[in-house]
């Protein structure tokens, strides 16, 4: 699909209903036992709900997040200036998931630091902050806690499961654990495992993280300090790869910020082009509310899920148990989950003769695009949605 030039705005957005979300928790007493071998012996999940489960309860879609996202996925809090979820022009009233037809489960994984239990919550053996205690977690983890929280919720099988980038590769791990219970499954701008590149990318975040004089072996906690440093470092590494160089050209370029006489400063030290003073920002912002520990468990998931790796790197064979149809999307740009990352998918789902959906979709801004407004992404994800009976 050819989009070179589509505004990042829907102007749709400014009439449709309002969503109000409401955060929820679900207590969880029952010991689980995680891919790793250790137990977490209790654990609480937040989550959000859009729309109304119908009688049947076939209308349930759930939406699975990426790194530094949550269970927020659509709508606003009641009296809360600036609260859109991650994904408020994708679900809602009238949007491509459209919420008076589907209801829509958006659930914080564990190990997160936005409401469900991870390092920066007490760990009962010691009464203190788990800390670099936390079990190390994979994606089919998190692919299991959420079901348990969907049983609870009396959901047997969802019409969709919904993902992009890490969330996709957890929309592909449910349909590999509970096949049977997924309908439809829609991964976007994601891969069936992460190139070398990739690895070597999140590892260098991570050693900016850990070799932060204020990280403490990840008990940082305890001594009262953020290892600020390490984390701006490592949403600067990932904000790099999140755009294409289309956009950076297209938004910095080469500018300068407070030139002197329209020339440089000479300095190695002070901020002098555009592209630098928006990635100390978007640093900045970040380590004002990421946790440094949840940073390091999230990107070793993302490293650990190759499905293929248990069947000799054979994707088809993997894919053999798969029950649902499946939407596929792509971004020409997307260098860090290239297209040819979702045509893997692609070929192996044909292989096993599933029903497969797939957009290419030509569009300038990188890896961020499978979050932005754009006519024909959305629009194929709302015929497919459209589509889907409940």
């Amino acid at each position: 699909i050819k989009n070179h030039v589509q505004p990042r705005q829907n102007p749709i957005l400014q009439c449709r209903p309002m969503l109000i979300a409401q955060p929820l928790r679900m207590q969880f007493d029952q010991p689980i036992t995680l891919a790793s071998g250790a137990v977490l012996p209790a654990y609480e999940l937040a989550y959000e709900t859009y729309g109304q489960l119908n009688a049947d309860k076939s209308n349930a879609v759930l939406v699975c997040h990426a790194l530094n996202a949550d269970h927020h996925v659509a709508g606003v809090y009641a009296g809360k200036a600036k609260s859109e979820g991650w994904w408020a022009n994708m679900i809602g009233p009238g949007l491509p998931v459209d919420t008076n037809k589907f209801f829509v489960i958006g659930i914080n994984n564990i190990g997160s630091c936005f409401g469900s239990t991870g390092p920066m919550h007490t760990n009962p053996a010691t009464g203190q902050a788990w800390g670099a205690d936390f079990p190390v977690l994979t994606v089919e983890d998190w692919v299991r806690t959420q079901a348990l929280l969907l049983d609870a919720l009396g959901i047997a099988q969802l019409a969709a499961v919904m993902g992009g980038s890490l969330g996709g590769m957890q929309v592909l791990g449910w349909n590999l654990l509970f096949p049977e219970r997924v309908r439809h499954a829609v991964a976007i701008a994601t891969a069936p495992n992460l190139s070398a590149e990739n690895i070597a990318f999140n590892e260098v975040a991570r050693r900016a993280i850990t070799t932060d004089p204020d990280f403490h072996g990840g008990h940082f906690y305890q001594h009262g300090v953020v290892p600020k440093r390490g984390l701006r470092i490592a949403r600067m590494i990932g904000h790099i790869t999140y755009l294409s160089d289309d956009v950076m050209n297209q938004k910095f370029g080469r500018a300068l910020r407070d030139a002197v006489d329209g020339g440089y400063k000479f300095s190695t030290q002070e901020v002098e082009f555009e592209i630098e003073s928006y990635l100390r920002y978007q640093g900045d912002k970040f380590a004002e509310y990421f946790d440094a520990n949840t940073y390091l468990l999230i990107t070793r998931a993302l490293d650990y899920f190759d499905p293929a790796a248990a069947h000799g790197g054979d994707l088809q064979t993997a894919f053999a148990k798969i029950q649902a149809d499946f939407f596929v999307a792509s971004f020409s740009t997307d260098w860090r989950f290239a297209p040819a990352r979702s045509r893997e998918i692609v070929r192996a789902l044909v292989a096993n003769n599933r029903r497969v959906t797939y957009a290419e979709i030509d569009a300038p801004h990188g890896h961020d695009a499978f979050l932005l407004t754009d006519a024909r992404y959305h629009g194929a994800v709302r015929s497919y949605f459209a589509n889907i009976t409940v």
